[in-house]
């Protein structure tokens, strides 16, 4: 049986008309994995984690890219542009690729994860990297694309948040309600303003009954929002929430307002340390930035009063676009000649054939 479409099925909530292209990579509708056994250590009963990293680049960013890219194609552009960290590029030229367009995709130099930006090439994005930051770099794809007739696909597009705001309807739609609280992580405060979004459309749409309260995590080297002025050199090991002045800044705050919630930051060690239990207790392979949010429940458990709430984390990326930071190789993997070697480190006895 084959996936959905997501701008087909949520058609009713998307700035989707008769003249829309239904571009669909496979986007949405991925995993919501209940926790075995990190909510056991944290005390939570019903502890859930939405994996965005099962979407076809691999992040997030795909269900408002098939949005935007299909308003692009259906409004005649010549092309979409747009700055990135990584996900973004990645997403842009992926589904430019698809619907025949040119894709332009303008990074900050040694900025970018090298699988991120390995996908942007894969997919024939003209890729420029610029010296300086990120907000440097989305400063001039503004100006290319309104100087050169190209759609800016960053979540300065309305229709990129739009599509963002699906993933809150899918969580809702398995739960049967909203959850009780969200953790997610916080860069360019697109994603955290689109599930506030998605989620009050729904009740109001009479699809859930409360809304949750948000919880959203900016690395501490990139915190604009928590220190509440622009950060002009964000350092972080989370590249993709290394951003010191996020595009959707007020409808953050207004995110974090409206529902009780919190903005808050938090360290690259605990950044690591959330995306190695994430890999080890729950079989889940993230990119640094995603795990933000768990280690925003680590530190805030406490806000939490009932262990019956329902709590989801989203994990916005897979580990493959960037599989190194936080884990050691070298440490963990054993060198050997003999297999009795393997016997004798796990402590096993070898049988005599195996030892023969």
């Amino acid at each position: 049986m084959s996936r959905p479409s997501l701008l087909r099925h949520y058609r009713e909530f998307l700035p989707v008309g008769p003249g829309t292209p239904e571009l669909s990579l496979g986007e949405g509708f991925t995993p919501l994995v209940r926790s075995r056994h990190l909510g056991r250590r944290l005390g939570l009963e019903n502890l859930y984690f939405k994996f965005e990293g099962a979407n076809p680049t691999g992040s997030f960013k795909d269900r408002g890219m098939v949005v935007a890219v299909a308003k692009a194609l259906e409004e005649g552009a010549r092309g979409v542009v747009c700055a990135s960290t990584g996900n973004t590029s990645a997403s842009a030229a992926a589904y430019a690729a698809y619907a025949g367009l040119p894709a332009v995709v303008l990074v900050p130099a040694g900025g970018v994860a090298a699988g991120k930006l390995l996908q942007a090439v894969a997919y024939g994005a003209w890729v420029f990297e610029f010296r300086g930051t990120f907000d440097r770099a989305l400063e001039a794809a503004v100006r290319l694309a309104d100087d050169a007739g190209l759609r800016l696909v960053n979540s300065l597009n309305p229709h990129r948040l739009a599509g963002q705001k699906t993933a809150a309807f899918e969580i809702v739609d398995e739960l049967g309600d909203a959850p009780d609280y969200l953790f997610l992580p916080v860069g360019n405060a697109g994603n955290i303003s689109a599930y506030w979004v998605g989620f009050k459309e729904y009740r109001a749409a009479g699809r859930s009954r409360k809304l949750p309260r948000l919880a959203g995590f900016q690395a501490a080297g990139a915190a604009p929002i928590v220190r509440g002025h622009p950060v002009p050199n964000p350092e972080t090991v989370a590249t993709a929430i290394r951003i010191g002045h996020p595009a959707n800044w007020a409808s953050a705050l207004q995110a974090r307002d409206e529902s009780g919630g919190l903005i808050e930051a938090v360290t690259d060690e605990e950044i690591l340390a959330a995306r190695r239990l994430l890999a080890e207790l729950e079989g889940l392979f993230v990119e640094p930035a995603s795990a933000a949010g768990v280690a925003g429940l680590v530190r805030f458990r406490r806000i939490i009063a009932d262990p019956a709430a329902v709590v989801v984390c989203v994990l916005t990326g897979s580990g493959l676009k960037d599989p190194t930071p936080g884990f050691n190789v070298e440490s963990r993997v054993r060198r050997v000649d003999d297999p009795a070697e393997v016997f004798k480190t796990l402590g096993l006895e070898a049988s005599p054939r195996s030892s023969g």
